[in-house]
């Protein structure tokens, strides 16, 4: 039996060549095209495809954004995201937003092939290089957070809030409200575990935020 596939890309040239790509596999079959997200929908509707070959840069809406809305519609269906984007934080966009699989627009013709099958087949696929590229990036960030668990933001109100200034006054300085300046606090002094403004003066001292910029 074979797998039905969606071909979504704004150019037609580029959903010509993925179609006789496509269906030169003889497990393999494209029931429609479309050239933006909004299309995508509505013939995913009309062809229930087993898998959405899906680009990302198009005129009405990313290719990232539609994933959910396309699986809302079809459960079943698996989405493969084809993108000029090497940069691992798409990759991660990608499949928080649902996608099975995220493969390179550069990629050689038997790579996406292989990606389309194994999308198919359940599995998930990604690049390895592309991969192992977004479990470092994964991994720097864990470290950054463990060494500095606090945003850049929440590392300005802590500045202020150790020079004496009041929610009122960060608030004003910040261009936030109130609530949002108390809030930024308590999370600064749960993520620090801080009880008092003396040891959240005593970080910020350590930490050489009071020191002239």
């Amino acid at each position: 039996m074979s797998a039905r596939i969606l071909i979504v890309d704004d150019h037609a040239v580029v959903r010509a060549g993925l179609a006789m790509l496509v269906n030169a596999e003889e497990d393999l079959e494209v029931v429609g095209e479309a050239g933006s997200a909004r299309d995508a929908i509505f013939e995913a509707r009309s062809t229930k495809p087993d898998v959405v070959l899906m680009d990302v840069v198009m005129p009405d809406q990313s290719g990232i954004e539609v994933v959910p809305q396309l699986l809302h519609e079809l459960p079943e269906a698996k989405v493969l995201v084809l993108s000029m984007q090497d940069d691992p934080r798409y990759v991660r966009e990608a499949f928080e937003a649902g996608a099975s699989g995220y493969v390179l627009k550069e990629a050689a013709d038997t790579e996406l092939v292989a990606a389309i099958k194994e999308v198919a087949g359940g599995g998930r696929y990604v690049h390895p290089e592309l991969g192992a590229r977004l479990v470092s990036a994964e991994t720097a960030e864990r470290r950054r957070a463990e060494e500095d668990p606090l945003s850049d933001r929440e590392r300005e109100v802590l500045r202020l809030l150790a020079l004496g200034h009041t929610n009122q006054e960060i608030a004003k300085e910040l261009y936030i409200s109130v609530r949002t300046a108390e809030t930024h606090r308590a999370h600064i002094m749960q993520k620090l575990r801080l009880s008092s403004r003396a040891e959240l003066v005593r970080y910020a001292l350590d930490e050489g935020l009071l020191e002239p910029s």
